[in-house]
């Protein structure tokens, strides 16, 4: 009796464990948080208000376990993400990581520019040569670069400028091999490839991999970030408000507590991102007043691919409905299609 006792216990115990610990092929997504920009962001000698916040939106995703995939289910605060929903073909835990890093810098390097082109400023930008953003599997580059990588040389050319890279390597051949000069984990090191069909390309040769131009900035005032643990390109928008606010004297946020999202993009234009409605919940908890949501076009044919497909803007809207929030849910384009909202609100 005892022994059967102790082992329906034990098969109690697999099954608690396999309930709270046992990874599924999807994940789950819920609303994060709302932090505040000013500890994040910090303009050199800038200007800091004492009344107002701008704050950046997080949203929560983790790997589906039996449990909370059915708790997912019945929940309107938590929705079940197919992993080629949040993961890449072939992309492992590291290469996610790094890919999420690198597009929290990229929004950070237009949010910089914009912010500072938008207050008169000017700034300096080095170029550094290629980041390794994706290697694709099956094809010439898979198990020789690695994601985060950084070319800085093809075939002893330096790499100086942007779309020099493509130029060295779009005339190559069939079995041609170059050299590539890369920088991996802080250590300076050579491979050699042999150049052959990408991948699903319809008969393109290539290295197989998704590269962007690496640069770096230098301003005047300098412009720091402590945002380590943050990964992904969605506060892109904030943080060009809070470095403008920090830029100029006068109190952008009018005295409100402010909050939104948005890929800032080179042009000034706010992309879409992934959580608009989640991101409404979490800034409601933290009694945000004034939300900027992606107005972003989604031409017919996407809509007719994707029935019920929604804006960023409309998603937050119905959330904000949904939840009963007093929160005004602001539609944008363009950064300056925040500044003006804010330019015209009246201070509290």
């Amino acid at each position: 009796m005892k022994k059967k006792q102790l082992s329906m216990i034990g098969i109690f115990l697999v099954f608690i464990a396999v309930l709270f610990v046992y990874p599924l092929d999807s994940y789950v997504s819920q609303p994060g948080g709302a932090y505040q920009l000013e500890p994040l962001v910090k303009v050199e000698d800038g200007d800091v208000d004492r009344e107002g916040t701008f704050r950046l939106m997080t949203i929560s995703v983790g790997k589906a376990t039996p449990l909370s995939y059915v708790l997912a289910k019945f929940s309107e605060t938590k929705k079940i993400l197919p992993a080629s929903h949040v993961r890449k073909s072939g992309e492992s835990d590291k290469d996610y990581n790094v890919r999420q890093k690198r597009l929290m810098s990229s929004s950070q390097f237009n949010a910089i520019t914009v912010a500072f082109e938008k207050v008169g400023k000017p700034v300096d930008v080095t170029y550094n040569g290629v980041f390794v953003a994706t290697v694709l599997e099956r094809g010439a580059a898979e198990g020789i670069l690695e994601t985060g990588d950084i070319i800085k040389a093809v075939d002893n050319v330096k790499l100086e400028k942007v779309g020099q890279f493509f130029e060295l390597i779009g005339n190559k051949q069939l079995g041609d091999e170059i050299t590539l000069a890369i920088n991996r984990d802080k250590k300076s090191i050579d491979v050699r490839i042999t150049l052959k069909e990408i991948p699903d390309s319809g008969g393109v040769i290539g290295l197989g991999v998704m590269f962007e131009e690496d640069r770096t900035l230098k301003t005047n005032p300098k412009v720091n970030f402590l945002t380590s643990n943050i990964g992904g390109p969605s506060a892109g928008l904030m943080f060009t408000l809070e470095i403008m606010d920090q830029l100029i004297e006068e109190n952008l946020t009018k005295g409100y507590n402010i909050a939104g999202t948005g890929e800032m993009l080179e042009d000034g234009k706010v992309g879409r991102i992934g959580g608009a409605d989640f991101k409404v919940v979490a800034a409601d908890r933290e009694d945000v007043e004034i939300f900027f949501a992606p107005d972003d076009d989604l031409p017919e044919e996407v809509r007719a691919a994707n029935p019920g497909i929604k804006t960023n803007y409309e998603e937050a809207l119905e959330m904000a409905k949904k939840i009963g929030t007093k929160m005004k849910i602001v539609p944008v384009k363009t950064v300056d299609d925040a500044i003006k909202y804010l330019d015209e609100l009246e201070a509290k």
